[in-house]
């Protein structure tokens, strides 16, 4: 072979002909043709068309020369030519001080000072590796800011996706980053630029290749470029992308034009990050010393227009709406929207006792109903110490928020009044009830538990964790920790974990999000899953159901980003006036699987039994686990996790032969001996996910 060429192969046959390499990887249909200056990339991206990428060796001229799209046996068409991939990489630091450390969402990194970087690409290389149905290419060595690593692209078999990466490791303590990354040309081809406005209207701009680069807000954290022979479309990993903030703010993902931040001097397009985000906490990435830090983009190469790109790129998070699954219902949790103070306040500004103006239906409904969602758990009255309040002023806010989510709540969207009371127990936790339930945060000497209180009916007072556990068992409400081993729950549920609350089966467990960030994990929410883990282990029967903690959910907002979504296994949605006892019973019982979206668990046993329910092992058997998937991205992997009352062990299974948009039935024999139990979670290339509840084990002694 060749000493000029360098290949690191895997299921591939390679051919050396008069100076050319030619490397066809088996699974993933990718082929490469490679001379001194040049790597040519053919993938299939469908049954009928090929993907074509000419990658420059030449240090001094763009590294993609093009990109193109040929039908079978036919020559290429170029969409685009003469790119360079840019990346902008913002290193600022963690607080080291905190003591949370990298758990640390408290933290304003923004204040601090920070540098942004253009990162540098060096030599120019070709490895290859193949994984599955995919093959990944290490293109050039790049470095920025105390950070080095390479830039790697990966194509998908039938797909016409590009997972285009930047690569970096740090050996610098605390760092904190945030990136910019996109496409540069010095001589731009296209002809136009378009998008969907943040009202879901389609815009475009005739290309000017002199136009000073500015941020754009978007719907569908997507952006156009596209000519007379197809289009790129590229955006961010749907959720990975977006670091954790208290608002949901769309605050301009994209940008395009001439010397963007003043660093790229050619005109280019591409996905951006605010260093502020929504000026309250910002903790932007973790990076710590030593971690691979994928700054990755997404491309999608295409023969349509801009429109068709658009609407492409949007299968992959379903239009940002929620699936529809049959015998499932859609639950979402904590958002602090605060209507009810809203209510007041707009009453008493128009001097009205009827429903303000402005609030017939508020931003917040028609969002949730945007997304998909069935049945909304709010976090009301989270701005004020409830304990503080006088009985009267209490009551009459809870009548304001029992009255209102009643109005609000029809056919389509059920809305359910609950609160971060965050007193009591310790950190912060959520209340949610069956029913409107009277009750207030404190219990003066001498006050009863409950009483009649004319106007309001029954009234409970709390003022112990011992009076919030009668409560919870007298009205058949549930109550779980808030942002778990995070914020103020920081050392939470741990600390409280041998109380007569937390063993009692009111209280739920702990709920998961993405929070915190690192871009060298493959996977979200690592810190509930293993929460999870740990509550499975202690031996008690407890949830992780996924919550959002958001304040604010206009529909211009990026809410999806920071959503995720349980569907519980409930086939009627209640209606408000009848209460909502089957959605406390499906969270209680396990019965619902929780996702970013992308990734839906329809079906999941072992050995026959749903999440919530319990399996009777007998010796030497191996119960199988059966999963019904259905994505959009190719899939990563697969895991399937179980304890022993001690210890915690994972299974994984590779699931890199998916391709975009499938469907597959899981099954798997398991040695469970000694365990008590197990649950399975599923991840995709962008990081989006999606976990069951555990199936608890008896019996199946370990010998």
């Amino acid at each position: 072979m060749n000493k000029l060429f360098s290949f690191r192969l895997a299921l591939g046959l390679a051919i050396s002909t008069l100076g050319c390499i030619k490397l066809l990887a088996a699974d993933s249909g990718v082929i490469l043709e490679q001379t001194e200056k040049q790597l040519r990339v053919t993938w299939p991206i469908s049954e009928q068309e090929n993907g074509v990428a000419v990658f420059s060796l030449d240090e001094t001229k763009p590294l993609i020369e093009s990109l193109g799209i040929a039908a079978s046996r036919q020559p290429a068409s170029v969409v685009m030519k003469a790119l360079n991939p840019v990346t902008l990489l913002t290193v600022g630091s963690r607080d080291s001080k905190n003591p949370q450390g990298w758990g640390a969402f408290f933290d304003k990194t923004s204040t601090r000072p920070y540098e942004t970087f253009l990162v540098a690409l060096g030599k120019r290389r070709v490895q290859t590796t193949n994984e599955g149905n995919r093959t990944t290419i290490r293109l050039a060595d790049a470095s920025a800011g105390g950070f080095s690593g390479d830039v790697r692209c990966t194509f998908f078999r039938n797909s016409p996706l590009i997972h285009l990466e930047t690569v970096m490791t740090t050996k610098e303590d605390w760092r904190a980053i945030i990136y910019d990354t996109g496409l540069a040309s010095a001589t731009p081809d296209w002809d136009w630029m378009g998008w969907n406005d943040t009202s879901g209207n389609f815009q475009s701009a005739k290309l000017n290749p002199s136009a000073a680069a500015e941020p754009l807000a978007v719907a569908g954290r997507a952006l156009v470029a596209s000519g007379r022979t197809g289009s790129l479309a590229v955006f961010p990993a749907p959720h990975q992308f977006f670091y954790p903030q208290d608002e949901a703010f769309n605050n301009k993902f994209v940008w395009y034009g001439r010397d963007y931040a003043k660093r790229v001097g050619d005109f280019g397009f591409g996905i951006r990050q605010s260093p502020t985000g929504d000026d309250r906490y910002v903790p932007w990435f973790n990076a710590p010393p030593g971690t691979e830090q994928h700054l990755g983009v997404f491309y999608l190469l295409t023969r349509g227009d801009a429109r068709s790109a658009l609407a492409e790129v949007a299968r992959y998070t379903h239009g940002d709406r929620y699936k529809r699954l049959p015998d499932h219902l859609t639950y979402t949790s904590h958002y602090h929207v605060e209507h009810s103070k809203n209510f007041l306040e707009r009453q008493k500004q128009q001097q009205t006792t009827g429903v303000p103006r402005g609030l017939e239906t508020p931003g917040f409904v028609k969002t949730f109903k945007a997304r998909g969602v069935d049945i909304a758990h709010l976090a009301e009255f989270h701005y004020e110490d409830g304990s503080r309040l006088s009985e009267t002023n209490r009551l009459a806010k809870l009548k304001v928020m029992h009255d209102e989510l009643r109005r609000l709540s029809d056919g389509e969207l059920l809305l359910l009044p609950g609160e971060e009371p965050n007193v009591q127990l310790g950190g912060h936790w959520m209340s949610l009830f069956p029913k409107p339930v009277n009750w207030t945060l404190n219990r003066p000497e001498g006050t009863p538990f409950v009483e009649e209180v004319a106007g309001y009916g029954k009234v409970y007072h709390v003022g112990s964790p011992a009076d919030v556990l009668q409560l919870f068992e007298a009205e058949h409400g549930l109550f779980w920790t808030a942002h778990p081993r995070i914020k103020a729950s920081f050392g939470f549920p741990d600390q409280y974990k041998d109380t007569a609350f937390f063993h009692s089966d009111r209280f739920l467990g702990g709920a998961w999000k993405a929070m915190p960030a690192d871009l060298s994990r493959p996977t979200l929410g690592w810190r509930v899953l293993d929460l999870l883990d740990d509550m499975s282990n202690w031996g008690a029967k407890k949830q992780a159901p996924g919550e959002v903690d958001t304040f604010r959910m206009e529909p211009d907002y990026e809410t999806y980003a920071h959503m995720n979504i349980n569907y519980l296994r409930l086939a009627k949605l209640p209606r408000y006036d009848d209460g909502w006892q089957p959605v406390l019973e499906a969270l209680r019982g396990g019965e619902f699987f929780t996702t970013t979206g992308e990734i839906l668990i329809s079906r999941f046993t072992v050995g026959g039994q749903q999440s919530g329910q319990t399996l009777k092992l007998r010796n030497n058997d191996q119960p199988v686990l059966a999963a019904e998937l259905e994505w959009t991205f190719p899939l990563a992997f697969a895991e399937v996790i179980s304890g022993d009352g001690e210890k915690v062990f994972r299974q994984r299974m590779d699931l890199t032969d998916t391709g975009s948009f499938g469907t597959r039935t899981l099954r798997l024999p398991l040695d469970l001996k000694g365990r008590t139990w197990v649950r399975l979670e599923v991840w995709d290339i962008a990081a989006n996910g999606a976990f069951t509840q555990p199936v608890w084990l008896v019996g199946g002694k370990a010998e």
